[in-house]
């Protein structure tokens, strides 16, 4: 029996494009224009103003229950309006979901929460939301309280809450609370590393003791890996791949390959609310693919809101199957980046010679503060290739574990 069945599902949007006027004369011409433009129909002033753009196309797959899936795909790819289409936050534009069961989502920050209300309050309306009984609430209670660790702040409007706190206490509540289906989209992200590890291991419990169907979203292919039983790929809004997730991963990887010199778009998912660092794109050696014994360089532009006494950025290297092989933290040695003005800042860093294994490598980036609180950070942003340089000695580096070699680090105004 279907847990979820989803037929010919479509979303469309429409992009705004809004006149940019140089002089005096664009501003008027513009102006009998759009007089003109009232007499024109409805559909033909939407024409030349907005512009069609498909989130989803045609998508159809079902999701038996008790099953694990993952959703992978590129940034853009429609992950995140699939996961909004099937938790009922947004209607499809054309197609039919069914959805056989409680569901619980967690999306992002903050989603099913009122700002306004204490964690406790919380808890209940959601319990009440997924129709369950008082005291049925009550019982998980102190359970859902002790997963978030934060006993202390229980009865505070989550409006005060960090984006930690509210991650916490929401995966805790979507987890707890019984639901027949559980929905996850990246938002994991936002927490640190010992929680992100807890909550992947509750969603293995949930699914393999409790046979729960789960739909998992998420860039850690080591997590998705680990308990997904299926592996759904998307690429730009139409499922390319459904079937075991070991062939999803690897056209997840493949699809992901790097062009040297390409900007790569950093903006769309994974930046804390209200953090004083966005990271804007990444870029890589001017040549392609990555030559071994040759300097790698890399190129990281970055917004800041407001002046920091220091700021600290890391990019790594994992092999395909998720192990972490070559890591560059500005803050190595303990010194952060101090950044005095607002505005767009530029970063690169050079590794003088580049020792690593022949092969394919998934690379992420991360911006933090100086007690390491997550700011922004872009899992499998790009995969690169590197290839044997002409006099390659044996190797060490990608086999045996994380290599952190020397680095040089140099900031401009962007």
């Amino acid at each position: 029996m279907s847990a979820i069945s989803v037929a010919g599902l479509s979303k469309r949007y429409y992009i705004g494009h809004q006149a940019q006027h140089d002089t005096l004369r664009d501003t008027l011409s513009h102006g009998l224009r759009g007089l003109w433009s009232r007499f024109r129909s409805r559909a033909a002033r939407r024409a030349s103003t907005q512009e069609e753009f498909w989130a989803l196309r045609d998508i159809s797959f079902e999701v038996a229950k008790g099953d694990v899936v993952g959703v992978i795909g590129r940034n853009g790819a429609g992950k995140s309006t699939l996961l909004k289409i099937l938790s009922r936050i947004t209607e499809p534009t054309a197609g039919r979901v069914s959805i056989r069961g409680r569901v619980a989502s967690l999306l992002e920050v903050g989603t099913g929460f009122h700002p306004e209300l204490t964690g406790r309050e919380n808890i209940f309306l959601n319990g009440a939301i997924l129709g369950m009984r008082r005291s049925e609430i009550r019982h998980k209670f102190d359970p859902i309280v002790a997963f978030a660790e934060i006993e202390q702040f229980i009865d505070t409007p989550v409006k005060r809450y960090s984006s930690g706190m509210y991650v916490r206490l929401a995966f805790a509540v979507a987890a707890h609370l019984e639901p027949e289906i559980l929905i996850v989209d990246e938002v994991l992200a936002v927490g640190d590393a010992d929680f992100q590890a807890k909550c992947l291991g509750k969603m293995e419990s949930v699914a393999q003791e409790e046979g729960r169907t789960i739909l998992f979203v998420s860039h850690n292919i080591a997590a998705i890996a680990r308990f997904c039983r299926r592996g759904i790929l998307l690429d730009r809004g139409r499922v390319v791949l459904d079937g075991r997730t070991d062939l999803a991963i690897n056209g997840y990887v493949t699809t992901g390959r790097h062009a040297g010199g390409a900007s790569i778009d950093l903006t769309r998912e994974g930046h804390a609310p209200n953090a004083p660092v966005k990271l804007l794109s990444l870029s890589l050696n001017a040549a392609a693919p990555l030559v071994n014994r040759q300097p790698l360089t890399i190129a990281l532009r970055f917004a800041t809101t407001r002046p920091l006494a220091g700021a600290g950025f890391g990019i790594g290297f994992c092999s395909v199957d998720g192990r972490r092989v070559l890591t560059l933290e500005s803050d190595y040695h303990g010194k952060f980046i101090a950044l005095e003005r607002a505005g767009a800042h530029a970063l690169e860093v050079t590794v003088p010679v580049l020792d690593l294994v022949p092969g394919r490598y998934r690379v992420d980036v991360g911006a933090y503060g100086t007690s390491h609180e997550g700011y922004h950070y872009v899992p499998d942003c790009t995969v690169v290739d590197v290839q044997p340089g002409a006099t390659t000695p044996p190797h060490l580096h990608g086999i045996y574990g994380d290599w952190r070699p020397p680095s040089d680090w140099r900031l401009s105004s962007a």
